[in-house]
């Protein structure tokens, strides 16, 4: 899969439109500037990111992101965990395992694909 970040957003209030960046700090607790939310970070693939308050908009489509859960990608220099589906919303949540900057055109990379 050669995914990549199209768009990086945080959403710092609630009911109030994100703000897309070019490039983020990523600690454990999430993107910085953002609210937590129900995760560290949603991902959401392309086909949804222009209808939901994801964090993270990618190439991938969404059955390649559900196909993701139980595994670790590296976006960046940020690794992260996914946990799940996000339920009523588009896309996966994930926790962040090494903290980092990431950007939008960085590649997702799950470990142990070459």
């Amino acid at each position: 899969m050669s995914t990549r970040v199209l768009a990086v957003r945080i959403h710092p209030v609630t009911g109030e439109p994100g703000v897309e960046l070019d490039a983020v700090a990523v600690a454990a607790e999430g993107l910085a500037g953002d609210r937590r939310k129900r995760a560290a970070v949603h991902l959401v693939g392309v086909e949804h990111g222009p209808t939901t308050r994801a964090n993270l908009v990618v190439t991938g489509t969404a059955g390649e992101l559900d196909a993701l859960v139980g595994r670790v990608i590296v976006i960046g220099e940020v690794e992260l965990g996914i946990t799940r589906t996000a339920g009523n919303c588009a896309g996966v949540y994930a926790d962040v395992l090494r903290p980092g900057v990431l950007a939008v055109g960085d590649e997702l990379r799950a470990l142990g694909e070459s």
